[in-house]
This record gives structure tokens, sequence and C-alpha cells, in this order.
């Protein structure tokens, strides 16, 4: 684990412990006493030095980066060179460029595994919103509107720091874009930007709409901090039927999925629900480590993409895009 990022625990300490074949071995941090709090804490068996002195151990056949957004793309390039495989935080770089240039590295190491932590992905919900759509019981798409809207209300917080790549699109827009994407099975262009600041480059909230290849119209919105403290959710309009997904990225928690259609309204319970999304993407990530690369749902050329209309939304909303 490169980092005691709050996410850690729940991200990967805590499903290891039901993911067969899977241990927290080594922890490095900027502050050794902070790393050592950690893996007293939780059990972790060793704390290094330092980040490189992780990557050269013998002893770590993976890593999991969870540092702040500048930082993702330094080290998991290094996490690459160092033979590692990695899974790494969202968002995957700080811009599309970057995000270019790891994926490049990880396909010249086609041996190891680069994978992104979308891990709402990995959850059968998630997969059970695509086949909706694609089944064509909704008819053709009319519109998609994606939201992750979440109260963060600490200025000082690393998510609202530029030179670390913080803002909101960075933070939980790339959620709404991700869920924009994956619901659609296409990409979006960017139409317009309405950007709210917490500082002068540095969105707070975000509201994107979209045009989809198939004409279809699409929005996002997505905020740390706005008169909206809470919304979490999909909604797919077709010509026939809408699917509507409240709370798409933790439905472990609570969800609920509504489809109105032809056949009139129904909610579904998807098997599986209650296992974590972290332990589906920790179980997906050992699979692939293991040879089982179909498992990889969030591959680097997936991240790249991404990026990209991460950066044509700040582009449209006049601000520079992160790590320029």
């Amino acid at each position: 684990m490169l980092g005691a990022a709050r996410i850690a625990p729940a991200a990967v300490v805590k499903p290891a412990r039901t993911v067969d074949g899977v241990r927290v071995t080594a922890i490095a941090a900027r502050d050794r006493a902070r790393a050592e709090a950690f893996a007293t804490k939780h059990g972790v068996d060793h704390v290094a030095e330092s980040y490189d002195a992780l990557l050269a151990s013998p002893d770590v056949d993976a890593v999991y980066n969870p540092l702040p957004n500048g930082l993702h793309a330094e080290w998991t390039e290094k996490a690459l060179a160092a033979g590692k495989h990695v899974l790494c935080e969202k968002p995957f770089t700080s811009n599309a460029a970057e995000a270019e240039h790891v994926a490049a590295l990880a396909g010249s190491h086609p041996e190891l595994v680069v994978m992104e932590a979308f891990h709402y992905r990995y959850h059968p919900v998630a997969e059970r919103v695509r086949n909706i759509v694609t089944s064509g019981e909704l008819g053709p798409l009319r519109d998609v509107e994606t939201a992750m809207c979440i109260p963060l209300p600490f200025r000082k917080d690393i998510r609202y720091q530029y030179d670390l790549a913080g803002g909101a699109v960075m933070d939980v827009g790339c959620y709404a874009i991700h869920m924009l994407r994956h619901a659609t099975g296409e990409e979006p262009t960017v139409k317009r930007a309405d950007a709210r600041l917490a500082s002068e480059k540095v969105d707070r909230y975000m509201q994107a709409d979209f045009t989809l290849p198939d004409g279809a119209g699409a929005r996002m919105t997505c905020a740390l901090w706005s008169s909206t403290p809470l919304r979490i959710g999909l909604t797919v309009q077709g010509e026939e039927g809408v699917l509507r997904l409240f709370n798409p990225t933790r439905p472990d928690m609570y969800h609920r999925l509504s489809v109105w259609s032809r056949d009139g309204r129904r909610r579904e319970r998807v098997a599986g629900v209650k296992k974590t999304t972290y332990a589906y993407q920790l179980e997906a990530f050992r699979d692939a480590v293991g040879g089982d690369r179909s498992r990889v749902l969030t591959p680097p050329a997936d991240s790249v993409a991404n990026m990209r209309v991460i950066d044509a939304v700040y582009d449209a909303a006049g601000l520079p895009r992160r790590g320029t």
C-alpha cells in the first residue's frame, strides 16, 4: 500500500480479509509514524522506509495506489518499472495526456495488471444496468443523467488543492462520467459545462451537458459542496422506458433499481448485492494477476477515455486541465 489513505481500509484492508489469495503485507507513507499507526491498527506486517523501498521489496507482488490524484501517474509508472501489478485509485491520472503515457507504459509490460479502482463497476448491479440498457427494453436512448454530489465542506482537504489535481470533477465527477459511459457504452461529447469554484482554479460543483453518438442527450452533475448536499444516481430514458438507479457507487450499502417500460413498473433485486463493491473489485484484481485478464473491466484504455472526457469538461468550463 502506497500511503495510509482514508479509503484504504474499506477499499483493500477489510476485503482482503475475506478474499482468498490476497494479503496486505506492507505499507509506506510520507509520515512513517502514520504508516506505523495504520499498520498496527490494521495488522499490516511491514512498514517500509519509503515508497521506493516498498516497490523494491521482493515480497510485494502488487501495489494499491491511493495517493493524491496528482501522484497517481508518477507512482503507477514507478510500480510498473519495479515489476509490480497496480490497482490505482480513480481518477487514473491528472489528465488524459498523463493517462496515455501510463497506458503506453502498461502496454509495454503485458505481464503486469493495471486496473483503475472504479469499484462500483465490479458489482453485479452495474452489470445489470448495462444489460437492461443493451437489451432494447428501454428502446432507443433519448436522455441520460448521472449525479455524484457529496458534502465535503473542508476547504483544506487535498481534494480542493489544484497542485494535487483536485476538484469536484476529479473526485466525484469521474464517477458520474464513468457511469454515463458504462451505462450507454458510448463516448460522450461535451456541449457545455458550468462550474462553481472553491478557489480560482478548483471546482466545487460542475454540471456538464453532452451529446452521444446516436444523438441522445446526457447530463452530468457533481459536487463536493453545493446546495444539493447528497445526490448519487443514474437515470436512463429511452423512447419506450426509463431506468433509475439510486446509489450506484455503493449498492451493497443500499440501492434502488427501478424500471418503467411497456410491461409496467418493477423494482429489481440483484443477486450478490450484499457483498461489497470493494470485495468484488479485489477478487477481480486477484484473478487478473492470476492470469484471467478478462476480469479487468477498468483497464488503462478505459481510463484514457474517461480522462479525455474530464479534460473536455474542464475545457468547456474555462478551467485549466489538472496537472498543467
